[in-house]
């Protein structure tokens, strides 16, 4: 009698694993996340020896460009020989547009195979068509098995391989359903596997889930080499390409595309396209950001509105709610100023998320202009982070942003008074140490 293979329950959403169906995820909280797949057996395989490091020859193992300029900047300057990445964001929001353009470059130099598992060939070149990404050496494969993509691979020697999307394929190794935890692993495994033993570099594209992470466990962004995220709506034309994990380059670096018909394309000076509807209007402010290596130009909005409700609303966008409310909790205590019979809605204008601590004093400015309905003067730009007890601390590439500022014509610039002395660039540097001197000198 043949003996039952064993299962499992694993949690869709962090990969978590338990030996029975549980209705709540311990790990994440997840409702309703636990699906069963059957563990597969043990597969031991090699074939490497151990090599010395000095004995590798790294020089003569130079990157691919993919002849996108923000791209190759995202992945730390392009592609590297066995590179895995992995490309996440919502449905339609520009994956397969971006990597068809990049198969079309790619395709000068070679073969690109490009997998689909949701798409056929003839849907696919419909779209390529529209793309101007008609050069004969991208391969179009309609295939979901592994195996059989590994095996192509292995034949056609091509110079990189996309593959659409990674829960769409499956292993012969694992006899869970395609897309499920188990599933994505293994399949990513193997093919994270196949790209370091062939030097082939890999794309994979991924679905998210409705929090806006990729879909499939936790361990498929440790596999991957490099993690791009689109960001952005839909329904506007600018894109963001953001790097959250890159083993071969910096983190947090982004590239900014404009959406047209033929495609995403590049925009080149992109504080200039961030700040070039900003408002004179009070409640206005413009920030000095940096995303990985570049400097951006942000607009900050805020609206203040007197509510009639007990409890005010407080919504942010494009920047963390918490940190919002942590900031008017100190403009309360250190600037003498009442929020609390008042609705407050924060934005960064454009689409863009930021996260760094640097924005604070932006979006402070533009909550004390918005409530006191004074707009800000048209050439300031500030940056610094605040912190609890109204002091405004310093913050790093002080000089890179204030560089940008000026390249952009702004003629003075509000910053923490201890990045003060940093600042080469040709603008007025007004230094302030705490939040009421700030407020002061803002509107004074």
């Amino acid at each position: 009698m043949a003996k039952k293979q064993l299962a499992v329950f694993s949690c869709s959403e962090c990969g978590g694993q338990s030996p029975k169906w549980l209705g709540r995820c311990p790990e994440c909280n997840a409702w309703n996340s636990y699906g069963e797949e059957q563990i597969a057996p043990l597969i031991v395989s090699s074939g490497t020896e151990p090599v010395a490091i000095g004995a590798l020859d790294i020089d003569n193992a130079p990157r691919t460009s993919t002849d996108i300029a923000a791209l190759d900047r995202v992945l730390g300057g392009g592609l590297v020989a066995g590179a895995v990445t992995l490309v996440g964001g919502e449905p339609g929001i520009g994956k397969s547009t971006l990597l068809l353009q990049a198969a079309e470059k790619l395709a000068r130099d070679g073969v690109v195979l490009y997998v689909s598992g949701e798409e056929s060939p003839r849907q696919i070149a419909i779209r390529a068509r529209r793309l101007g990404a008609t050069n004969n050496n991208i391969r179009l494969f309609a295939e979901t098995s592994v195996e059989r993509i590994v095996a192509v691979t292995e034949s056609l020697k091509p110079v990189a391989v996309i593959i659409d999307s990674i829960q769409t394929v499956h292993t012969i190794t694992n006899a869970s359903t395609p897309g499920s935890v188990g599933q994505v692993r293994d399949s990513a495994g193997r093919l994270m596997t196949a790209a370091k033993r062939l030097s082939i570099p890999f794309f994979l594209i991924g679905h998210i889930t409705k929090e806006g992470t990729i879909a499939g466990p936790k361990a498929l962004e440790h596999i991957v080499d490099t993690v791009l995220y689109f960001e952005g709506e839909k329904f506007q034309n600018y894109r963001v390409v953001r790097a959250c994990k890159n083993r071969f380059g910096p983190a947090n670096e982004v590239a900014i595309f404009e959406m047209h018909d033929s495609g995403l394309e590049e925009v080149a000076n992109p504080s200039a396209a961030l700040i070039s509807q900003r408002s004179t209007a009070a409640g206005s402010a413009i920030v000095a950001a940096v995303e990985g290596t570049r400097p951006l130009l942000i607009e900050v909005q805020a609206l203040v509105s007197a509510t009639h409700f007990p409890s005010p609303r407080r919504m942010a966008i494009g920047m963390d709610a918490n940190r919002v409310s942590l900031l008017l909790a100190v403009l309360e205590k250190k600037n003498g100023g009442n929020f609390l019979a008042s609705d407050v809605y924060a934005n960064l204008a454009g689409g863009l998320q930021i996260d760094e601590p640097a924005i604070d004093l932006g979006v402070i400015a533009a909550l004390i202009s918005s409530q006191r309905n004074l707009p800000i003067a048209h050439d300031v730009v500030v940056f610094g982070e605040v912190g609890l007890l109204g002091e405004i601390r310093s913050v790093s590439q002080a000089d890179l942003r204030a560089r940008e500022a000026a390249a952009l014509g702004f003629r003075r610039i509000i910053i923490p008074q201890s990045n003060a002395a940093e600042i080469r660039a040709d603008v007025e540097v007004l230094g302030v140490r705490r939040v009421d001197e700030f407020a002061a000198l803002l509107f004074g």
